[in-house]
């Protein structure tokens, strides 16, 4: 059965998780991320994503993008699989599939879980006990959202310029959202949406998406509960 079609409309946010097939590692040292940093860079200007939130994991990438045109984000993955998989298998002399088949994703409706995305996002190196602080985990967003660091791979949204009307501020309420911790409802709804290739937004969202495209975006209940899905 051929595999259905995701929509990507031009304009609305996207969270993506990218793995490493079976968890295994896909990033080893620095050079390697920053390899995957480069080729993401070049991907989107290349095809038109504009990126507001990432982190690069020892063995999975979380991205917060927006495309620009339509399909856009499938070209960028493309891009970026033709370059860092023959790279990372010369420089390990490998030969084994890298990821773990397609990049998952959900459409995510920016006015109300654009900013939960980016928390969930950059506190992954925190929940994975890696670091205390995101600030001290440089191969992230937080630091250029929160900090201010320049990078060209950043482009903030919109909701993310919302925060103040100067730079000044932005970056003081930025840091004061990772004041406290994120719900374990919203957590479960960031994963299970981006899991199952869902829609994270409200009911009213959702019916739109779905009129649009013709596709169902919530969660069918039925069947045995499924098997809880990868927590990254």
């Amino acid at each position: 059965m051929p595999r259905q079609p995701r929509p990507c409309p031009a304009g609305i946010p996207q969270h993506i998780i990218q793995r490493g097939n079976n968890r295994h590692v896909c990033f080893a040292s620095n050079e390697d991320m920053a390899a995957y940093v480069n080729w993401l860079h070049e991907a989107s200007v290349k095809f038109g994503v504009l990126i507001h939130a990432w982190v690069l994991m020892t063995n999975h990438v979380h991205l917060l993008v927006t495309p620009v045109k339509e399909s856009a984000i499938s070209r960028m993955m493309q891009y970026l699989g033709r370059h860092y998989v023959p790279y990372f298998n010369y420089t390990y002399q490998r030969s084994e599939t890298l990821w773990e088949g397609r990049f998952k994703s959900c459409l995510v409706q920016a006015d109300a879980y654009l900013l939960a995305c980016h928390r969930y996002i950059e506190l992954n190196p925190v929940r994975a006990g890696m670091v205390k602080d995101p600030a001290d985990y440089i191969w992230s967003s937080y630091r250029a959202n929160a900090l201010g660091l320049e990078t060209k791979l950043r482009t903030p949204h919109p909701v993310y310029e919302s925060l103040g009307d100067s730079k000044k501020k932005r970056l003081s309420n930025y840091r004061a959202l990772f004041e406290g911790e994120l719900d374990d409802k919203c957590i479960t709804d960031i994963r299970e949406a981006v899991n199952c290739g869902l829609v994270l937004g409200t009911d009213r969202f959702k019916d739109e998406v779905e009129k649009i495209h013709g596709q169902k975006v919530r969660l069918q209940k039925r069947g045995p509960k499924p098997k809880t899905p990868f927590q990254g």
